[in-house]
């Protein structure tokens, strides 16, 4: 049976998954990129630039979970780009260039209607201006017996934790203080939920801990 999954979310040991001031030069918000440090020395990370270098340890293998059985892939508007508003046009196609890492469809939250980009290797991201439940809708219904991701950001992870709605968290702990920025977990109560911490991993440069709905 398909589920719904956050994979390889990256938060700081206080509790952010993204820094302030999110635009184009700063994506995670400043100093964000600290939370991806683990992801960046990786192999699988490498092998996504074209490198044959990288590490082959334990982050390394977690980052590959991230790509293993994702059907679809559900993403908020930060996370697709800085373009804040109405679209001005079509020519910002995200943060990956031609060939984003994805290889799946990929719905898009936005307010504002654009129509489906085909990009190479097999993403086609869809704008979905409906809501959260229409967006996994489609994206069960594109990702058929594989599973969904809930890619982020911060505030889209939150809207479906709230509702109920991902089965399982695999959350990338880096040793760092972001002191602001987006918390993943205020006001949740993860808990009352019914989430259970079902196991935690040692990596090089980050612990990785899974969470799923008992």
């Amino acid at each position: 049976m398909s589920k719904v999954r956050v994979s390889n979310f990256a938060i700081s040991i206080d509790g952010f998954g993204a820094g302030p001031g999110q635009n184009l030069e700063n994506p995670i918000g400043i100093n964000g990129l600290e939370l991806m440090d683990s992801f960046f020395h990786t192999r699988v990370w490498r092998k996504m630039h074209g490198e044959a270098d990288g590490e082959t340890g334990i982050d390394n293998e977690m980052a590959a979970l991230g790509f293993d059985n994702f059907g679809a892939w559900i993403l908020g508007r930060n996370m697709f780009g800085p373009v804040r508003g109405p679209w001005p046009d079509e020519s910002w196609q995200g943060w990956w260039g031609e060939e984003p890492p994805y290889h799946t469809p990929v719905f898009v939250l936005t307010h504002h209607e654009r129509p489906p980009l085909k990009m190479a290797g097999g993403t086609e991201f869809h704008f979905v201006t409906e809501g959260i439940e229409t967006a996994l809708a489609q994206a069960k219904a594109a990702a058929g017996v594989r599973d969904v991701r809930i890619g982020g950001g911060v505030s889209t992870v939150r809207q479906y934790l709230r509702a109920g709605l991902i089965d399982e968290l695999h959350l990338v702990m880096r040793p760092v203080l972001l002191g602001t920025g987006e918390h993943l977990l205020h006001d949740i109560d993860m808990r009352s939920l019914g989430y259970e911490c079902e196991k935690h991993v040692a990596g090089e440069r980050a612990t990785h801990v899974f969470l799923r709905k008992a």
